[in-house]
Order: C-alpha cells, then structure tokens, then sequence
C-alpha cells in the first residue's frame, strides 16, 4: 500500500507560479514513476507529467511545468509558471507500484483572469 498526499495548491493570479508537492508514505520502496494527473471541471482526467527513468510532459504544459522528485524524502513535485485559467483544475499525484496506481485526494488550483 502506498499513501500519497498533496499540497501547494491555491488561487493564483494568470500569468503566476505555484509550486504542488505530495510526498508518499508506506511501501516507498516499491515505487516506481510518479505523476501528476488534473481534473478540470466537466472534463475527465489528464496526464499533466510523469518522473521515472525520465520525465515526460503533457503538451499543453511542456516549457511551463516541471516535475522533480526526491527520492530521500519520498516527495515528487510540480513547478507550474505562466500559469494560465485552462490550468484550473484539481490535481491528483499518482505513483505506480507493482502494478498498482494509487493515488493522492488531490489539490485545487484555481487560476483567475
């Protein structure tokens, strides 16, 4: 079993950074990639980026997002800059273990205008 919780998420302003971590706790070491996920209002669930043995971005996010991840502290997190109102959305960590997704309850980003 793998938790994941998040934090870092807010209102922001267009054109803002923000900056999400979520950290793990339980079967760390079975872990393998890490992700971030988000889910606008209305519209299903979306790959945002992903660290693993790379990383690996959404278009819509490539050049703004970026994900690191500390493997000492169990913590993967997103850098989000230029932030945009199509960025609003709740943003979910997931990590896979031995072929298992879990995933985190999720933060709220809401961008304004």
């Amino acid at each position: 079993q793998v938790q994941l919780v998040e934090s870092g998420g807010g209102l922001v302003q267009a054109g803002g950074s923000l900056r999400l971590s979520c950290v793990a706790s339980g079967s760390i070491f079975s872990i393998g990639t890490m992700y971030w996920y988000r889910q606008a209002p209305g519209k299903q669930r979306e790959f945002v980026a992903a660290s693993g043995g790379s990383t690996n971005y959404a278009g819509s996010v490539k050049g703004r997002f970026f994900i690191s991840r500390d493997n000492a502290k169990n913590t993967v997190d997103l850098q989000m800059n230029s932030l945009k109102p199509e960025d609003t959305a709740v943003y979910y960590c997931a990590a896979s273990s031995r072929g298992i997704l879990y995933w985190g309850k999720g933060t709220l980003v809401t961008v304004s205008s």
